[in-house]
């Protein structure tokens, strides 16, 4: 069976061809990223440089509002909060059923969720940045190994050419 020989961009675009994929990157960047000799990055880096310091802030406050430690003191300051107004009573500062209590707790909720969803955008954009990076680490890897293939076959043909050769030599 002929193989013909490729040269590395055109492996690079047959690679391409055979993966249309709908992500949006422009084949030439590809191509060109495929032979120079290094394409991964440091996602968290490429990140981290985005960042304003809102950005950072509000993963902060995501980050401890997510946390075992926030819910735990949460729920002591709820409870220390009703128990404090049904021991005064008459003279609470927030009778049962807790109104003052319920308008706290849904400001803090309607603070909260926007700061938690623009954390988990972020979040989100990380995760294309790293999916775009192992896009890229494995083209380079699948072109390398198809290289690295065309080598051991021209090398397969070498070595039983220069078998044939030997044995050649050896009747005459």
């Amino acid at each position: 069976m002929e193989s013909k020989q490729y040269s590395r961009e055109e492996l690079v675009n047959i690679i391409l061809d055979s993966d249309k994929s709908d992500l949006d990157y422009d084949e030439k960047e590809i191509t060109e990223l495929i032979l120079e000799t290094k394409v991964a990055k440091n996602v968290h880096e490429a990140h981290a440089k985005k960042l304003t310091r809102g950005d950072i802030m509000a993963d902060k406050l995501a980050s401890f509002a997510g946390s075992w430690f926030f819910i735990s003191i949460f729920v002591m300051i709820i409870i220390l909060w009703i128990a404090t107004n049904i021991l005064l009573r008459q003279k609470s500062y927030d009778p049962y059923p807790f109104i003052l209590l319920n308008l706290i707790l849904s400001c803090v909720a309607a603070l909260q969720a926007p700061v938690i969803m623009m954390s988990q955008n972020r979040q989100e954009e990380k995760d294309r940045i790293r999916s775009k990076n192992d896009y890229r680490v494995n083209l380079k890897s699948e072109f390398l190994v198809e290289e690295l293939y065309y080598k051991i076959e021209e090398l397969t043909k070498t070595v039983q050419e220069l078998k044939e050769t030997i044995k050649a030599g050896q009747k005459n």
